[in-house]
């Protein structure tokens, strides 16, 4: 199976001079735990509800004046809509992540998440080893 055939395809982003506050609105309204930032299409970083805790809300951030870009992680790692699931859920476990952006012509097209490949009846072995492996400390 492939990354294209379980990635959510409609996926919000927002650009590195969006607030804090505005992203955590987001996260909120949506229920979402992270999002792609974007400069047009093109993905420079990904932003979550952790980084926001831990880079702005415990240093007593203004969260109104401070700028995604100043607490995003940059260079996100990436799949492409063709990648093999089994290697997808690897890429994820190795780098302990949760989210995966998905990657076509250097523009975004979608997200795949360990929820997604859970709720699929063939891959909920890798969604379980991938989870124990970015449980680890």
């Amino acid at each position: 199976m492939k990354v294209k055939d379980i990635m959510t395809k409609d996926v919000m982003s927002v650009n590195p001079e969006e607030s804090i506050k505005n992203v955590a609105e987001l996260m909120y309204k949506y229920n979402i735990g992270s999002v792609p930032v974007c400069e047009g299409e093109k993905i420079i970083g990904i932003i979550t509800d952790r980084d926001i805790t831990l880079r702005s809300v415990s240093k007593g951030e203004n969260n109104t004046k401070q700028k995604v870009r100043e607490i995003m992680s940059s260079n996100p790692i990436y799949a492409e809509p063709e990648m093999d699931l089994s290697e997808a859920s690897r890429m994820m476990s190795e780098r302990q992540i949760r989210r995966l952006p998905i990657v076509s012509n250097d523009n975004l097209v979608g997200i795949v998440s360990l929820g997604d490949m859970a709720v699929e009846p063939n891959l909920a072995n890798n969604a379980g080893e991938a989870l124990s492996d970015i449980s680890l400390p």
